[in-house]
């Protein structure tokens, strides 16, 4: 296979195969985050289109929200029962399956079968406890920066597909943008199916940083059934107050990034006479920020209280979030929000990864972590639903972004809350 010729070549230049990983699996997600984000663009054609109100669609992206989290935790039984290549195939086959048929849909009930519960269980199957896994069994050294240029993916994914995919649906239609997308995930399963390997030990290597020279023990499958580990996992993780501090900021977190400005800036930018492509340019800028503020955040993890990064970064979105409707919607205006939101969109993941696995060990860290990335799609749900009803009823997005700015403010007390230090919860 590919991937031993490279891993042989790549130890002669003394480069851990593990780097190839991240490399892989960062432009997974980057293709993935192109997936994610291309509704926010298809709102207004398919609503000029087929005559969809906001809410009907934004039912569509809710339930995917939902579904997208829910299979985290499931997500992480499946990577270490069925290992980390065939699960993320699978998932990509499920996503790619699904935008195909959508390219023939007329009908609401079709837009949420497929892109709200289809792609929902399609993307949830890998989501962010992909990286986080990979963080955990390919590095011992450099967990919280490897964890941050993986979330990166997610702001590098939006800086490149977004405007293009704007562009394309400008010019050619969203079904040829949505064309577009299905392509670019081709390629990802390929490079995935040549490169990806499920451990340092199917290739005779060591984790990297690990400086244990023992001979390599065969891994420990995980034999348990997939329901069993993940709601035993629940189980031990509830009688935690960490757990629920954790999850509580997260679903803040999803309500004010995945399922908010992700979904419902570009049409709420075109209420303010912004152009589609224009809009998409700023998520798109956005993107670049936050791209050097999650590999900063992963940098920073590592070494100052996880806590206090948490509560400056929920603290500065949620003034930002409030502050957006009297930016006037200016070129100034947008570009101050576009930095300052930008630069910790995805900056709270590699902080919350860290103190689960500080509070719940690494065994357990990716299911745990799992149901904690429920709580953030499920507050994505809930925004990008709430959001898209008061578009339809109060004919402004405006009360939706003060209610997330006000939510964010709140999770950056609670934050504090948690001990700083805690013995992890047994196993």
């Amino acid at each position: 296979m590919i991937s031993n010729w490279l891993a042989a070549g790549l130890a002669r230049r003394n480069i851990h195969y593990a780097w190839v990983m991240v490399g892989v699996t960062f432009f997974a997600g980057l293709v993935s985050a192109g997936t994610v984000g291309a509704p926010g663009v298809f709102i207004v054609p398919l609503q000029h289109e087929f005559g969809w109100s906001t809410a009907e669609i934004s039912s569509a992206l809710s339930i995917r929200f939902i579904l997208f989290g829910l299979m985290a935790p499931f997500a992480a039984a499946l990577l270490n029962r069925y290992g980390l290549r065939n699960v993320t195939l699978a998932a990509q086959v499920i996503v790619v399956s699904a935008l195909v048929a959508s390219l023939a849909m007329t009908k609401v009930w079709q837009l949420i079968l497929l892109w709200g519960v289809v792609i929902g269980i399609g993307t949830g199957m890998t989501a962010l406890v992909l990286g986080a896994t990979i963080a955990a069994r390919w590095f011992v050294a450099r967990r919280g920066l490897v964890v941050g240029i993986l979330s990166a993916s997610v702001a590098t994914g939006q800086l490149i597909f977004l405007p293009l995919l704007a562009k394309l649906t400008e010019q050619y239609g969203w079904r040829v943008a949505l064309a577009f997308i299905c392509i670019m995930l081709g390629v990802s399963a390929c490079a995935v199916l040549m490169m990806m390997r499920d451990r340092p030990s199917d290739l005779g290597l060591h984790a990297y940083g690990d400086e244990n020279k023992e001979p390599l023990a065969p891994p420990v499958l995980d034999k348990a059934p997939i329901m069993t580990a993940a709601l035993s996992t629940l189980r031990d993780a509830s009688k935690s107050s960490a757990f629920w501090v954790l999850f509580a900021t997260f679903f803040v977190c999803g309500a004010s990034t995945n399922g908010l400005v992700q979904v419902h800036l570009i049409p709420m930018c075109f209420d303010f006479g912004i152009p589609e492509v224009q809009a998409a340019s700023l998520l798109a800028a956005m993107g670049i920020f936050d791209f050097f503020g999650t590999i900063g955040s992963g940098w920073l993890s590592d070494r100052i209280d996880n806590r206090w990064l948490l509560f400056w970064y929920y603290g500065l979105r949620g003034l930002s979030l409030v502050w957006l409707p009297f930016s006037g919607f200016t070129f100034y205006g947008l570009s101050v929000f576009a930095m300052f939101y930008g630069l910790d969109w995805i900056a709270t993941v590699p902080p919350t990864v860290r103190l689960t696995t500080q509070r719940f060990g690494r065994e357990r860290a990716n299911l745990v972590f799992g149901w904690i990335f429920a709580g953030h799609q499920i507050g994505a749900a809930t925004a990008a639903f709430g959001a898209g009803l008061s578009r339809t009823e109060l004919a402004s997005y405006l009360p939706a972004f003060f209610t997330a700015g006000a939510l964010c403010l709140i999770a950056s007390v609670l934050m504090l809350t948690m001990s700083r230090y805690a013995k992890p919860v047994p196993a």
